[in-house]
């Protein structure tokens, strides 16, 4: 979410057609195109250069998690079909979180393969709106009805493939993330392999102190980072592309290491990361305001 903090920073200095132009920028910068690749067992990646769409097969069908862009939807679909798969056998979609980047895609991507949405409470009004409710300064994304809602701990099981939600608020008030084993005989002879796919765990321009939109923010990425400790994956995974080095682990993938996304120690690491880089946030924002008197 670099763009919606550059975008609320900007408008006090620039003419709002200078904002358009870096906006439609950032979307063609993060909408290049990305061979797709299996990352592990049934899970591959079908997203573009930045923004991640990871696809899960099954017999029984598929399951697609985020769209990013309604440009991508066409580029993810041919991604599938490069891998094999029918875009007409994915039977649910899923969303990490409902802001521009991660959910504008999906109202297209429904019509090409008749999905169904499954989606968090908290997220469901952005969703079907368009329009973010916990913060003002970000793009619209095209709106989308929301077949059925995610609750904490729901498991979206299609065939023997069993995707768990974890809800862990903070960046949005739906904030959902996932984990899944997938097993891959070219790794850990073939034992299972435990998969996080990560909700964004970054500020990227939240108002934590004093959001009328969204009073729970700072408590709620607090609690979620919390409750992230006690996961243990194997693999993990983020929704862009640089926020687990995509492009450095698929180069090692090619060069022959089929573990190449394999590291148990990136989680922990990414986490405390981003409890520090949100602590220290926290304090500015909290510095920032105006003295009692």
């Amino acid at each position: 979410m670099k763009i919606a903090l550059a975008s609320a920073l900007l408008l006090s200095v620039t003419p709002l057609s200078a904002v358009a132009q870096d906006h439609a920028g950032q979307r063609a910068e993060w909408n290049r195109p990305q061979q797709p690749f299996r990352i592990a067992g049934n899970l591959y990646y079908v997203g573009t250069s930045e923004l991640a769409a990871y696809l899960i097969t099954d017999p029984a069908g598929h399951v697609l998690i985020d769209v990013p862009l309604a440009e991508s939807a066409p580029r993810i679909a041919a991604n599938i079909e490069a891998l094999g798969f029918k875009v007409r056998d994915i039977r649910r979609l899923l969303v990490n979180h409902a802001h521009w980047d991660h959910a504008d895609g999906l109202a297209a991507f429904k019509r090409l393969s008749g999905a169904t949405l499954w989606a968090s409470a908290a997220d469901r009004a952005t969703l079907e709106s368009g329009r973010a409710t916990d913060r003002d300064d970000l793009p619209p994304l095209a709106p989308v009805k929301v077949d059925r809602i995610l609750r904490d701990g729901d498991v979206v099981a299609i065939g023997t493939t069993r995707i768990k939600a974890h809800l862990t608020p903070g960046h949005t008030p739906g904030c959902t993330s996932f984990t899944l084993e997938t097993r891959d005989p070219r790794i850990s002879q073939g034992r299972p392999l435990k998969v996080l796919l990560a909700c964004s765990m970054t500020v990227a321009g939240q108002r934590l102190v004093n959001n009328a939109r969204y009073p729970a923010a700072a408590d709620d990425f607090q609690r979620s980072m919390a409750r992230m400790k006690s996961i243990r994956p194997a693999i993990f995974l983020n929704f862009h592309a640089g926020g687990f080095d995509l492009a450095a682990k698929r180069a090692r993938q090619l060069d022959g290491d089929a573990a190449a996304f394999v590291d148990p120690s990136e989680w922990p690491r990414r986490r405390l990361e981003a409890e520090q880089a949100f602590q220290t946030e926290l304090a500015r924002q909290k510095a920032e305001q105006p003295a009692a008197r």
